[in-house]
């Protein structure tokens, strides 16, 4: 067995320069299965040497958020909890979070009884700890400043401590060079997986690398008391989609649930009166929606969009379109794992700078829980009832995009279209949402068979609509531009 003080020395001279300052703990468990027991080592910091972070910064912040609550979706939407450093802090930080969440205010009375509910008044300092940081605060303009200095320290913190770990493996581990590699670019990833969240960011960006076009505008017709789709078979049957409502689209993969839901976004942000759209994309980059919204509204085919291979004539029709297009009410966030509280808070700062009159998520189960210890079931209800509130709090449609079990491919007979028995993972999906939607291609399940009239149509089944009827919509879809249009 490697002595400790072997490993030691370099890793303490790699993260700080100096020498036998930290220590590594190990522990021994048994492997799985019966298999042989491992060895694990976490990093100690040294007590003379205190990891990087910004006291200052952290207790600034949180007085600016006591002394203003409506700073707290900026700071939401860069640091969590877990990058403040010191404890204390880190308590206070969850408190003003979860009352965040529950839209309950936010000032020094309430967290403190929040805190003392937990048994962790004493744990911060009391009332008057509370008191001494409402003196510290700042002006919500250094509000975002704050946050990000208070979140760049906990990146170093973590990638050090990453590296500490890919040091410590060296030394212990019995693999291979390469699996060595896998593993040490593994854990570097997942250090800085949070610096490398999307940000939301304006439709004239995401052209600028992804130029398109878009079809034309659908004007609104007076019976539509909600937002339209744009397909007015569709818009008939539920007068558009209502604010305060949770529309459920859901299809099992491959039917054209995300194309579905860009033609709606589409459709909503290039009217004469557009309509202000949030699409959130936990699937897809900005870089492959843009390539979707570019073969969607020029209806150039999206292989050709996706590789570049397009004619000049092409090219030119594109750069067109771009330029009138560029300016639409359409905010893109690719954010690869995003909560349904820092959507809150991207969604609560957007309406509050300029206007925001729908959200879309694509998709709902790869949105990240709040509680990992839940069950999946747990998990997915507890995202569809925030979602709900989200909704009824903005008092905008939130759509959010849901796969579907494998019951309509394992349901006997030619019939694959779905129930709402087929929500994956959560009954409550159907009991939160307002408006449940399903996609269904007659073509995808039955190639040969299928009739003449039905190759390229799209049936939209409304199964489920609180306040209105249900029924079926048949839409064209042309899988090669990603382009879903009414039949007439």
């Amino acid at each position: 067995m490697v002595k400790a003080h072997k490993v030691v020395k370099p890793l303490t001279f790699f993260l700080t320069g100096v020498v036998n300052q930290g220590k590594f703990q190990f522990m021994a468990r048994q492997g799985n299965k019966g298999g042989p027991r491992q060895v694990e080592q976490r990093f100690v910091w040294p007590s003379e040497l205190s990891p990087p972070h910004n006291k200052e910064a952290e207790q600034a912040l949180l007085g600016s958020l006591l002394l203003d609550a409506e700073a707290i979706p900026i700071a939401i939407e860069t640091v969590i909890p877990d990058d403040f450093y010191v404890e204390e802090h880190r308590l206070i930080m969850q408190a003003i979070c979860d009352l965040f969440e529950k839209g309950a205010p936010v000032d020094s009375v309430v967290v403190a009884d929040a805190l003392q509910e937990r048994g962790e008044l004493d744990k911060v300092g009391g009332r008057a700890f509370l008191s001494l940081l409402e003196g510290l605060g700042k002006p919500r303009g250094s509000v975002e400043f704050l946050a990000k200095l208070v979140r760049d320290k906990a990146l170093v913190r973590r990638v050090m401590e990453a590296c500490g770990a890919v040091l410590s493996e060296g030394y212990t581990g019995e693999f291979d060079a390469e699996e060595f590699l896998d593993r040490a670019e593994q854990k570097v990833f997942q250090a800085s997986e949070r610096r490398i969240r999307g940000n939301v960011r304006p439709l004239r960006d995401v052209l600028d690398r992804a130029i398109e076009r878009l079809r034309t505008l659908y004007e609104r017709h007076e019976h539509i008391t909600g937002i339209p789709s744009g397909f007015a078979e569709l818009d008939n049957l539920t007068s558009g989609f209502q604010k305060s409502d949770l529309i459920i689209i859901a299809a099992r993969p491959s039917m054209g649930k995300t194309s579905f839901a860009l033609n709606i976004a589409i459709n909503a942000t290039q009217r004469s009166n557009p309509f202000h759209v949030l699409l959130c994309s936990l699937e897809m980059s900005e870089q492959q929606i843009g390539d979707r919204i570019l073969a969607i509204c020029s209806r150039i085919q999206s292989s050709a969009v996706r590789s570049g291979y397009l004619a000049k004539a092409q090219l030119r029709e594109i750069e067109d379109v771009k330029e009138r297009i560029k300016n639409a009410p359409l905010y893109i966030d690719d954010s690869p794992k995003l909560s349904v509280l820092e959507l809150r808070a991207k969604a609560r700062r957007l309406k509050a700078q300029s206007r925001l009159d729908m959200v879309i998520v694509d998709y709902l189960q790869l949105m990240e829980p709040s509680d990992k210890k839940l069950t999946r079931e747990q998990q997915i209800a507890e995202i569809s009832r925030s979602l709900k509130a989200l909704a009824k709090e903005l008092d905008i449609p939130v759509i959010a995009l849901s796969q579907l079990s494998r019951a309509p491919e394992a349901r006997p007979g030619k019939d694959k279209r779905p129930h709402l028995s087929d929500l994956r993972e959560s009954g409550a999906l159907e009991q939160d949402a307002d408006v449940v939607i399903f996609l269904y291609r007659p073509e995808y399940y039955e190639k040969e068979q299928t009739k003449e009239e039905d190759k390229r149509i799209m049936e939209v089944i409304v199964e489920k609509q609180r306040n209105g009827p249900t029924g079926v919509v048949r839409l064209a879809f042309l899988r090669e531009f990603m382009l879903v249009s009414s039949l007439a």
